[in-house]
């Protein structure tokens, strides 16, 4: 493909990179096929391919319009298009390049500008955990579109954390909603390292990872929140003091391990972010290391604990962000649960997508029960995945527990 690109663009960091992603563009259509918004509108303008020849416009100087952005904005940033691809193009860079140059030509409506606003400054704000126990408080109220982004209120065990001292340590980032909205996914990623063998770190001054602003076009607010987790985390990782940065959050985990991406033109950050991308793992890829160790202390298989049979959801920032796969599934299975994916569709998005299911619900609830539906016909006694965003998005449309799995794993460890 060549691109043209209008004199607005040529030698600007995102003409530059949109240019060098397009050149690998051939337009075969394979990411059509895999596409979960082309799998439900059946317009070629929701796919990879439609979107990417919007954007190639919008480089190329034509004229933007308000229904560009509304394709562009239904676009999940799932990025099963990237597994598909046998180009390699990186379209999840490059759609985040789009949207940025099409908000800056064409306005939102005032509504839209509030419910982004509200997204981006309220989910990573101190004031998140109190309006959320204010929200849990009048639940039973609230109509059912907000009740369902609204958990009930954690157990007090949700908050127990290890106390021993280990040598080996590893530093977690605890995430901008999860502790308010899923507390006891961090203390069990604490519980089970710690059974382990492992010391889990905390840097209070760390907070979002830069996901939230970046998908919600605030590039540069990304940015500041990436740089804000570095300078928080460097004393420990400069001093060596920590061997790894965990994530159990596979959202956080595909931003952080971008870092080095991200900041590659800020000279004072560019060093500091790779290696802290460098270090950075999904708490997933630790279970190799893990499973031996604690395999002795499982009580599944003598029937002493309670939930065994799981159907795991790989979120699309685990299996296409970050291209792991299978190995969740595999070492659960070790140590003795029954877990089984879905037989159809387990590589398409769940529509929850960050802040995704709050801007285009239609689109995500129908997402969400499609997924729901494959998931349920397994039967499981839980369904279990990796992201907050998807376990809370799937939890609205279904009566089975649906939990991270290392809560799971931790639940059995102490039984």
């Amino acid at each position: 493909m060549q691109t043209r690109l209008s004199s607005e663009f040529k030698g600007t960091p995102d003409g530059d990179a949109a240019e060098a992603i397009l050149r690998k563009c051939v337009h075969c259509g394979f990411c059509t096929a895999t596409c979960p918004t082309y799998q439900l509108l059946g317009d070629e303008l929701d796919g990879p391919r439609g979107r990417i020849y919007l954007m190639k416009q919008v480089l190329e100087g034509e004229p933007v319009t308000r229904s560009t952005q509304q394709h562009l904005d239904r676009c999940l940033t799932c990025r099963n298009c990237e597994s598909t691809c046998p180009s390699g193009v990186q379209y999840g860079e490059l759609v985040e390049i789009g949207r940025k140059l099409v908000d800056a030509r064409v306005e939102r409506p005032r509504g839209e500008r509030a419910v982004r606003w509200l997204l981006k400054e309220g989910l990573t704000s101190p004031l998140f955990a109190p309006a959320l126990k204010l929200g849990q408080a009048v639940r039973p109220l609230l109509p059912a579109t907000l009740r369902n982004k609204v958990p009930p209120r954690a157990a007090a065990s949700a908050h127990r954390w290890p106390t021993r001292q280990h040598p080996r340590k590893m530093l977690l980032l605890m995430g901008c909603v999860q502790p308010a909205m899923a507390p006891n996914i961090n203390s069990a990623t604490a519980r089970v390292l710690d059974a382990a063998g492992i010391q889990t770190v905390v840097a209070d001054e760390a907070g979002c990872c830069g996901a939230i602003r970046t998908h919600l076009g605030d590039i540069d607010g990304g940015l500041d929140d990436m740089r804000r987790n570095i300078d928080a985390w460097w004393p420990l990782v400069l001093s060596n003091q920590v061997e790894a940065i965990v994530m159990n959050a596979s959202g956080c985990g595909v931003t952080v391990k971008d870092y080095g991406h991200a900041l590659a033109r800020d000279p004072a950050y560019a060093e500091k972010a790779q290696r802290i991308a460098d270090l950075t793992c999904d708490l997933s890829e630790l279970l190799p290391e893990l499973v031996p160790r604690l395999k002795p202390r499982m009580k599944l298989r003598d029937g002493k604990a309670g939930v065994r049979s799981l159907a795991f959801h790989p979120p699309c920032t685990l299996q296409h962000g970050q291209q792991l796969r299978g190995g969740v599934e595999t070492h659960l299975t070790t140590l003795g649960f029954e877990v089984r994916v879905a037989a159809v569709e387990s590589h398409l998005c769940c529509g929850s997508a960050g802040t995704y299911s709050v801007l285009q619900p239609e689109l995500a609830y129908q997402l969400r029960d499609r997924k729901i539906g494959h998931l349920d016909a397994l039967q499981p006694q839980a369904i279990v995945s990796a992201n907050v965003g998807c376990i809370q998005h799937l939890q609205s449309g279904t009566a089975i527990p649906v939990r991270h799995w290392v809560e799971v794993l931790d639940e059995a460890l102490a039984a």
